[in-house]
């Protein structure tokens, strides 16, 4: 299972690696511009937070394959090992079938079903994002998406899996791994969510409490 953040604020990733067992980083354009810095600067910054190991995310810009290729190259250029994340439109999917010749991997975005996602995986993307909750902000059910595109491709795409992303709640997180699917990217606040409760403190107070009562100390 591989656990990335989905953000690109430097001093919360080196933050969180410390916590957290992460495979990396992933971003896209809202979060590179609301970093307000450029992505050539901030992109080095977010690979030397998360290490040689770490595996970092970045997104085309252009519309078409010819520019989406381009860029493609140009990151994969600037950060060796890069993942670049196409979006899974007709021109997307030309595009990954380039890179993939290319040798340079890909991630299809922008997922909003299970054969949408099966068209990425089969042009050559070795991950693909379903969009969680935007599918159920939108009427459908994400999980479910999930677990569709997931069985598609253990069944005809076994190269390739599922990174799920577009979390507002932990509870969705989980319930997409228990969907089977290999990787998940959480935002800032979810991850956060995912590992601090009230009852978690509560516990360790009373914990405390109870020891120092018949010690006099917290230590051991």
């Amino acid at each position: 299972m591989e656990l990335y953040l989905d953000t690109a604020n430097v001093a919360e990733v080196e933050r969180l690696a410390r916590i957290f067992p992460i495979a990396g980083v992933t971003t896209n354009p809202s979060i590179i511009a609301a970093s307000r810095e450029s992505i050539w600067d901030v992109l080095p910054r977010l690979q030397q937070a998360i290490g040689p190991e770490g595996t970092l995310f970045a997104q085309t810009m252009s519309r078409d394959a010819e520019g989406m290729v381009a860029e493609a190259k140009r990151l994969s250029n600037a950060i060796p090992g890069i993942v670049v994340k196409i979006p899974v439109t007709a021109q997307g999917l030309i595009a990954i079938k380039t890179l993939k010749k290319e040798g340079i991997t890909t991630l299809g975005t922008a997922v909003y079903s299970a054969a949408q996602g099966l068209l990425a995986a089969l042009a050559g993307a070795k991950y693909v994002a379903p969009y969680v909750n935007r599918v159920d902000a939108q009427g459908g059910d994400g999980i479910r998406m999930v677990q569709e595109l997931q069985s598609l491709l253990e069944l005809h795409a076994p190269d390739s899996k599922v990174l799920a992303a577009s979390f507002k709640t932990p509870r969705q997180a989980l319930d997409c791994l228990l969907a089977g699917c290999e990787a998940i990217t959480l935002p800032l606040d979810v991850a956060q969510h995912m590992l601090g409760t009230p009852a978690v403190e509560s516990a360790i107070e009373k914990f405390e409490q109870d020891w120092k009562n018949a010690f006099g100390n917290l230590n051991l």
